[in-house]
Formats: C-alpha cells, sequence, structure tokens
C-alpha cells in the first residue's frame, strides 16, 4: 500500500509511529553508548585508540544489549498478543 492509498489519519498515525521507533531507537543507542563506554573503557584513556581487550569488550557489550534488547521485545510482544487475544474472548 503506498502513502497516496492511505487517508490523512492514517498518515498522520504512521507518521508519529515512526518518529516513535527513531526515539526509541536513538535512545536504545544513547544508553548502549553509556553503558558499554562505562563498562570497557578506563576512565583515564592512555592510548588515542582502544586496545585490543577494550575492542573486545565493546563488541560483547553491544552483542549482548542487543540481544537481551531484542529478546524484550518479543517477550512484550507475545504478552501484547496474548492481550489483545483475552480482550477480544472477553467482549471489551
Amino acid at each position: 500500500m503506498s502513502m497516496a492509498d492511505l487517508n490523512a489519519a492514517q498518515q498522520a498515525k504512521l507518521q508519529l509511529m515512526q518518529e516513535m521507533e527513531i526515539e526509541m531507537m536513538s535512545d536504545l543507542y544513547s544508553r548502549m553508548t553509556q553503558a558499554c563506554h562505562k563498562k570497557c573503557i578506563p576512565p583515564k584513556y592512555g592510548d588515542a585508540e582502544l586496545g585490543k581487550g577494550e575492542s573486545v569488550c565493546i563488541d560483547r557489550c553491544v552483542a549482548k544489549y542487543l540481544e537481551v534488547h531484542e529478546r524484550i521485545g518479543k517477550k512484550l510482544t507475545a504478552m501484547s498478543a496474548q492481550d489483545e487475544d483475552l480482550k477480544k474472548k472477553m467482549g471489551v
């Protein structure tokens, strides 16, 4: 379905959803950056470049952060679907 096929209300809703997703991903990136930086990089820099240990730590931290984010997203989606099914069964 193209944007031309959507009415104004649907377009506004889609625009809002897109903006919210961008905001959530920006927040995820910011939190992940802060958490992994705090965990993996010492407060006093010795070199301009990351060391091997720091790089490995950052890689693992980012991978874990994204994996947990994905798991939580799947769980929340499943819970939301169950909630919708329950509402339909109850006639709400």
